[in-house]
């Protein structure tokens, strides 16, 4: 699941008090944000394995402190005090929590067995990216009914055309996901290359966010 993390934050920021999309973008991928950067120094890891699963050669045999429930709670309850830091709203915070928190149960349904509750086994993950004939239109289905939940319940004076550009890049970055090139090792570029994108769809969503605001009923 890549894009369909995103579900969570657009339909989160169509509250009223909820923090901008950019920062509940970066709230939905915070769990793979800190992966990354933990890939890094070696603190968790990962490696190639062609064949592990239908749909990507990724295996996450080691993610204690990112995918476990408990790490992804943790992680959700300090991004949700940062929230409340900034904008003293308690609606936004925790709306911004529970939406960290919503990476760890997407990832439950398409994972094969990598996830744990405490950071050790049992190992959990529903698999389906063993079945990309259910997990693809999933992911469509979660980011595009997002996208018109949120587009239906907040309105940008000047029209459509950034929320337009956003799930245009949306739709791109998946395509890439799906169908690109895949390495075929480990190396830091993959942490980079996952850095760099979570950055570039946080930013535009901060963009099309910014001009946005929940109507009066939401």
């Amino acid at each position: 699941m890549f894009v369909g993390h995103f579900a969570p934050a657009l339909i989160v920021a169509a509250r009223p008090r909820a923090a901008g999309l950019g920062t509940l973008f970066v709230a939905a991928q915070l769990v793979d944000i800190g992966f990354a950067a933990l890939l890094i120094p070696g603190v968790e890891a990962m490696r190639i394995a062609p064949g592990i699963t239908a749909m990507n050669p990724m295996d996450l045999y080691h993610m204690p402190y990112t995918h476990s429930l408990l790490g992804a709670g943790l992680w959700g309850l300090l991004f949700g005090l940062i929230v409340w830091a900034a904008t003293r709203r308690r609606e936004a915070a925790i709306g911004a929590a529970i939406v960290v928190v919503s990476h760890w149960f997407i990832d439950l349904l398409v994972h094969i067995p990598d996830l744990t509750l405490f950071g050790a086994p049992p190992k959990i993950g529903l698999g389906l990216w063993n079945h990309p004939l259910v997990a693809m239109p999933l992911e469509v289905a979660l980011v595009g009914g997002a996208l018109a939940y949120y587009a239906s319940r907040t309105r940008d004076p000047a029209g459509n055309g950034r929320l337009w550009a956003l799930a245009a890049l949306l739709a791109l970055v998946q395509a890439i996901n799906w169908f690109g090139p895949q390495e075929s090792a480990y190396s830091l570029a993959i942490p980079a290359t996952m850095l760099f994108a979570y950055a570039l769809l946080s930013l535009a969503a901060w963009w099309a966010g910014r001009t946005r605001a929940p109507l009066s009923h939401s």
